[in-house]
């Protein structure tokens, strides 16, 4: 099981809003696919998936704002 956290993209990043999701619960997903649009500072950044396995939660909904490295998703295998 691997959790992906909310990245900290720069210094000042303290939070970040689920924009899309490339993967639903229960699909697999290849290390460094997409896996999550993020938007930040008025931005639109792509979080690739750190590991490959089974997205087997996604924790966050679209347009939740979470906190710099709290939990997304869940990655399992």
């Amino acid at each position: 099981m691997f959790e992906v956290k909310m990245p900290q993209w720069g210094m000042n990043m303290t939070e970040g809003t689920i924009a899309q999701w490339f993967k639903r619960e229960g699909d697999p997903v290849k290390k460094g696919e997409p896996l999550v649009e993020i938007e930040i500072a008025k931005a639109i950044e792509t979080l690739e998936s750190p590991v490959s396995g089974v997205v087997t939660k996604l924790v966050a909904n679209v347009n939740d704002t979470i906190p710099v490295q709290s939990v997304i998703a869940i990655i399992g295998e």
